[in-house]
């Protein structure tokens, strides 16, 4: 260690107890966390790129300082996927400093990083008062049965009103409409259904494994009309 002239001439003076970091919340313990290895926890984040054109929700569940397992999904911007899949093959079994330290190729990716980080290490995770957190593997649970994101797609414009193109049912392929073209209700196909459906039959029409697979939403039944939203 370097000191300057002026340190140097200074006589000692003692600085007292030392008491160490407060304690934070991981996985149902109090902590008294001074390193990477101290810090354990599953949580979510999100981020935005720049232009905030794209956005990123990334769950990350770090244990004993390693993170043991990464999901990563993407919205907005069709460059950010392949982002995301490289990110998810960088960030597994690095410690927590070096995946701050490490380019995820997005703006969106590395900004959602950071904020993960900032809840972690201050004990804000979702298992902060979890007894031994989660299990690798639970972030699974966030993309339901089929392991597809949820997402929602909606479109209005003030002349025609709006349109529902993606629920978290699935797919909208019609909306409902009563007397007064206000929507009442929605059809729609799972997608993560419908693949594993086509997988399943492959000797079966895919037309008539999409109609098998429709559901409703709502007052269809009694609706006046219905209307495509991708067309009409």
């Amino acid at each position: 260690m370097i000191y300057s002239k002026e340190v140097e001439g200074m006589c000692p003076v003692a600085k007292g107890a030392y008491h160490g970091p407060a304690p934070i919340p991981e996985e149902g313990k109090w902590v008294q966390a001074k390193e990477i290895k101290d810090i354990s926890g599953l949580t979510h984040g999100v981020g935005w790129c720049a232009p905030q054109q794209g956005a990123c929700k990334m769950t990350l569940n770090v244990k004993d300082g390693i993170i043991q397992e990464a999901l990563v999904e993407t919205i907005g911007c069709s460059g950010m996927t392949h982002s995301a899949a490289m990110a998810s093959e960088i960030l597994i079994g690095k410690t927590l400093l070096e995946g701050l330290n490490t380019d995820l190729v997005c703006d969106a990716i590395n900004t959602a990083y950071r904020e993960l980080f900032l809840q972690i290490v201050y004990g804000r995770t979702q298992t902060a008062f979890s007894d031994d957190g989660l299990p690798v593997g639970a972030s699974l649970e966030d993309l339901g049965k089929n392991l597809r994101s949820q997402v929602g797609t909606m479109f209005a414009t003030a002349a025609k009103g709006p349109r529902y193109l993606e629920m978290a049912e699935g797919y909208v392929t019609r909306v409902a409409l009563n007397k007064e073209n206000e929507i009442i209700g929605y059809e729609f196909v799972n997608l993560g259904k419908l693949m594993a459906a086509l997988k399943d039959n492959p000797d079966v029409k895919a037309s008539e494994i999409v109609e098998k697979l429709k559901g409703h939403y709502g007052q269809w039944d009694t609706a006046a009309k219905y209307i495509d939203p991708r067309k009409e």
